[in-house]
């Protein structure tokens, strides 16, 4: 079973777009990502960018809207994820419940939906798109 962890840093809704951890803050995040890694259910990690660097992109009254960071109205953003793959839910809060995060941060779990979950009419829909990482065939 797959999950991605995902990152609530509360100190990032206002950071300013050149804002990077403390070395000590990364060392403790680096030691939690090799025991990830060392156990083996390490699949994917990124941390990001503030929102302060982002920009949104919505579609209203039928054209594209672009709005540049950072967004007044965020109370929570996401700043970094990893996805894991363990054996159950509570597998992954356990892993998530070793992370160093500091009070007020949060990391919220939530499986990743298989393929093999859906009824055959949504599995048919996605024909032809197995591996997102592979290039599109021409």
């Amino acid at each position: 079973m797959r999950f991605m962890m995902l990152m609530f840093p509360a100190d990032q809704c206002n950071a300013a777009p050149d804002a990077l951890p403390s070395a000590e803050a990364v060392e403790q995040m680096m030691r939690f990502n090799k025991s990830l890694q060392e156990a083996g259910v390490l699949l994917a990690l990124d941390g990001l960018h503030p929102p302060s660097a982002g920009a949104r992109v919505s579609i209203v009254d039928g054209k594209v809207r672009v709005v540049d960071g950072p967004f007044a109205e965020a109370k929570e953003v996401v700043g970094g994820y990893w996805i894991i793959d363990v054996g159950s839910r509570d597998e992954a809060i356990a892993w998530a419940s070793r992370c160093p995060i500091g009070a007020g941060n949060t990391i919220e779990v939530r499986q990743v939906f298989e393929m093999t979950e859906f009824p055959p009419e949504l599995r048919k829909a996605a024909e032809g798109f197995d591996d997102p990482r592979r290039p599109a065939a021409s």
